[in-house]
C-alpha cells in the first residue's frame, strides 16, 4: 500500500511538472534553441529529484570519463523505462532524439520537441520520410554539433529482456562514422514498462568505453549488443 500511495505522489508530480514545463515552453518555441533545451535540463534534473524525494531512490553514473573522449560521437542506450530519456539529458550535453513522430504531434510537449530538433520516424512503414532518415540524421548532427542519442533496442524493454538490437543502428554507425559510446542502466527494477507502480532502489546508468568506427555493421552491433548486456548483468 506504501508503494501505490508513494507511486501515486510521484506520478501526479511528474505529469503536472511535464505539463507546466510544456506550457511555459510556449514562448521559447520563438527564442533560440539554447533556451528550450535549458528547460529541458532543468525538467530532468527535476525528475531524478522527485525519484529521490517521493521514492527514495538514488541515481549514480558511472563512466562518464568516457563522455570527454572524444569530440564528436554518439550515444547508444539501453532502454527500460521513461526515466532514462529524462537522466540522460543531464549528463550529456543537449543530446538530439530519435523519436516515433505521433510524439511531435502532441500540442506543446510535441512542439517543443520540434523544437530541439528531434528526429521523426514512421515504425514499421516505407514511406519518403523514411528512406531518407539516416542522410537527415547526418545532416541534423552535422548542423547541431550535438550528440545523437538512440535506443538500439527499438522500445521499452523488461529489465531482464534480451531482445536483439534493431539493425538501423549499424546504418548510423555506417553513416555517422563517429564512436559510438554504449550505455547499460537497471532502470526498469524502479520504474517498469508499462507499471503504475514505482519502487525504491538505486538506478545506476553506465557509459562504456567507446567502440571506434571502421568496423562492419553486423560487427558493430553484435559487440554493441554484447557489452551493453554484459555490464547489465553486472549493475542488475
Amino acid at each position: 500500500l506504501m508503494i501505490f500511495f508513494r507511486s501515486l505522489f510521484f506520478n501526479i508530480f511528474l505529469y503536472f511538472g511535464i505539463a507546466l514545463v510544456s506550457i511555459v515552453a510556449v514562448p521559447f518555441l520563438f527564442l533560440k534553441e539554447k533556451h528550450m533545451l535549458f528547460l529541458g535540463r532543468f525538467l530532468s534534473h527535476y525528475v531524478i529529484w522527485i525519484l529521490k524525494i517521493f521514492l527514495n531512490t538514488q541515481t549514480e553514473f558511472k563512466g562518464l570519463d568516457n563522455l570527454t573522449k572524444h569530440e564528436k560521437f554518439f550515444v547508444a542506450s539501453a532502454h527500460q523505462s521513461m526515466f532514462e530519456t529524462f537522466a540522460l539529458q543531464t549528463v550529456i550535453r543537449s543530446p538530439v532524439f530519435i523519436l516515433k513522430k505521433e510524439l511531435l504531434r502532441i500540442p506543446f510537449f510535441g512542439w517543443g520537441l520540434k523544437k530541439i530538433g528531434a528526429i521523426e520516424i514512421v515504425r514499421n512503414t516505407t514511406t519518403k520520410e523514411n528512406l531518407s532518415f539516416f542522410d537527415r540524421i547526418k545532416e541534423s548532427i552535422e548542423k547541431s554539433n550535438r550528440p545523437l542519442l538512440i535506443f538500439p533496442q527499438g522500445t521499452r524493454v523488461k529489465y531482464k529482456d534480451r531482445v536483439p538490437f534493431k539493425k538501423g543502428v549499424g546504418k548510423i554507425y555506417e553513416t555517422l562514422k563517429m564512436p559510438c559510446i554504449p550505455v547499460s542502466l537497471n532502470s526498469g527494477k524502479v520504474w517498469p514498462k508499462n507499471n503504475f507502480n514505482k519502487y525504491p532502489g538505486k538506478i545506476t546508468i553506465s557509459f562504456l568505453s567507446p567502440i571506434q568506427p571502421g568496423l562492419e555493421k553486423e560487427k558493430f552491433i553484435e559487440k554493441l549488443q554484447t557489452e551493453i548486456y554484459k555490464e547489465t548483468d553486472l549493475i542488475n
